[in-house]
C-alpha cells in the first residue's frame, strides 16, 4: 500500500452522521480485501456537550471534552484528526491546541471544493442556527458572494435536523429540507454547501440541478487522500 495511516476520527455528533462518514470512507476507498481499507480509531461519544445549545450560552462548553477526545486519538496512534460535525468546528482551536498532530477542518476542505465547483456565482449555505451563529462560512468566504438563509428558514432546517437524529427521514422530512436548499438557488445561488452532517442523510446531490458540495462527502474524500498517501500532512 502506498500509505497507511491511522485515523483519529472525533464521532457521535451526531451517531449516524458519524457511522455515514465512515461509511463513505468505506465505500471510497479503492480496495479490494479487508487488509486495503483504512484503518479508523473512532471515538463515538453521544455525550458530547450540544453544540446548539453552546452557541446559544446554555449548558456545557463542548470544547474540553473535543479536546479530551482529541488527546485520546492522538495517544491511541493516530496521524491526524478528523470531526465529521460541521458545528463543533467552531471549537477547534481547543482541539489544535491539545494535539500535536493535523486536525482537517472540514470547513476549509468544504469551502475549498465549493469553490472549485463555483464559476463566479453565489454559494448558498444550508445549514443549522449554530453554525450560521459561530460564522464557520461567512468567514472562510467573506470574499465571496453569499446567499444566507433567513431566521425563519434556519428554525425550519433545525426542525428536521432534530427529525433526522431522532430517526425520521420520511418523505415530508426529506421534501422540507430540499425545499429549503431549493429556496437558495431561487435566490441566486449557483452552488450550495450542506453545511451539516445530517444532511447528507436525506439529500442527495441529484436532486438539485447546481452542485451540491455535502460537507460530509468532501471530508471523506480528503481523509482517504491523506491515509493512502506518502506525501507529507498538512501543517496544523
Amino acid at each position: 500500500m502506498a500509505g497507511d495511516r491511522l485515523v483519529g476520527v472525533i464521532g457521535g455528533m451526531g451517531p449516524e452522521a458519524t457511522v455515514d462518514f465512515m461509511s463513505r470512507v468505506i465505500a471510497g476507498t479503492p480496495a479490494e480485501g479487508d487488509q486495503e481499507h483504512i484503518r479508523m480509531l473512532v471515538e463515538h461519544n453521544p455525550r458530547i456537550p450540544s453544540r446548539q445549545d453552546a452557541m446559544r450560552h446554555e449548558g456545557e462548553d463542548p470544547g474540553t471534552v473535543l479536546a479530551a477526545t482529541a488527546t485520546r486519538l492522538q495517544t491511541g496512534g493516530a496521524d491526524f484528526v478528523v470531526m465529521p460535525c460541521n458545528l463543533a468546528h467552531a471549537w477547534a482551536k481547543d482541539i489544535e491546541s491539545a494535539i500535536s498532530i493535523p486536525f482537517v477542518s472540514i470547513v476549509d476542505v468544504t469551502v475549498s471544493r465549493a469553490l472549485h465547483h463555483d464559476s463566479g456565482g453565489a454559494i448558498g449555505l444550508l445549514t443549522t442556527p449554530g453554525c450560521f451563529a459561530a460564522g464557520l462560512y461567512q468567514d472562510a468566504l467573506a470574499s465571496h458572494e453569499l446567499v444566507l438563509q433567513s431566521k425563519d428558514e434556519l428554525a425550519k432546517t433545525m426542525t428536521f435536523v432534530r427529525m433526522i437524529k431522532a430517526g425520521d427521514k420520511s418523505d415530508p422530512v426529506v421534501q422540507g429540507l430540499r425545499s429549503l436548499a431549493e429556496a437558495l438557488l431561487a435566490r441566486g445561488a449557483t452552488t450550495l454547501i450542506a453545511a451539516c452532517t445530517e444532511f447528507p442523510l436525506v439529500l442527495e446531490p441529484s436532486m438539485f440541478t447546481a452542485p451540491f458540495v455535502s460537507s460530509t462527502d468532501v471530508l471523506a474524500e480528503k481523509t482517504i487522500e491523506l491515509a493512502l498517501s506518502d506525501a507529507p500532512l498538512p501543517s496544523t
